[in-house]
């Protein structure tokens, strides 16, 4: 839902866009039932507004998602949705698309980049909340009793990633008894993995 209220907004606010809209959305991927979901809704909420959606599927591949900005810069959309696999990396392409007059949205993820002005907002949750609320749910269950923690992250180099992190990092710093041994990467892109998520 969070892309076809977007989408809604950006219809009713700008004057300067038509109804006739055609939108570039560079998904992630299709690696998990939530990204299928959100990619279903993206489709089927375009159609009611009449909007052109076009999207691209990175198969979790930051080189993929540039690539397919710069085909939609090419194209002259009229905006284009991102949701980020990783956090960095972006400025060079984002600029293109500012030269370009185009309108870029983020969704679910998070970017740093040096210019803000790169892209319109972004919607996503507070990751470093639900990495604080995990680790206040521990700390409660454990009720000072050692802990040794086993680590499994979501994409590397993902904002929702590295803010979880933090948040539980932060939340479990205060309380010696749990210490974290050993961090992986879920690998959740992997077609052998049967985790079903979207971190």
């Amino acid at each position: 839902m969070k892309l076809a209220g977007i989408i809604s907004t950006l219809i009713l606010s700008a004057s300067a866009y038509s109804a006739e809209m055609t939108v570039g959305f560079s998904q992630i991927g299709s690696e998990s039932g939530w990204r299928a979901a959100e990619t279903s809704v993206a489709k089927s909420e375009a159609q009611k507004r009449g909007i052109t959606l076009k999207i691209a599927d990175a198969q979790q591949k930051q080189e993929n998602q540039i690539k397919a900005i710069r085909s939609f810069i090419a194209q002259g959309v009229d905006a284009i949705f991102i949701a980020p696999v990783v956090q960095t990396g972006w400025d060079p392409v984002l600029q293109e698309a500012k030269e370009a007059e185009i309108p870029v949205f983020l969704l679910d993820r998070n970017i740093t980049v040096k210019d803000d002005a790169l892209f319109m907002t972004g919607v996503a949750a507070d990751s470093v909340h639900e990495g604080a609320v995990a680790a206040q749910w521990l700390i409660k269950q454990q009720d000072g009793k050692a802990c040794n923690v086993v680590e499994l992250q979501g994409t590397v180099g993902a904002s929702v990633a590295l803010d979880r992190k933090k948040g539980f990092l932060d939340t479990v710093a205060a309380v010696p008894t749990i210490k974290i041994i050993r961090t992986q990467s879920g690998d959740f892109g992997n077609s052998d993995n049967k985790c079903d998520t979207h971190g």
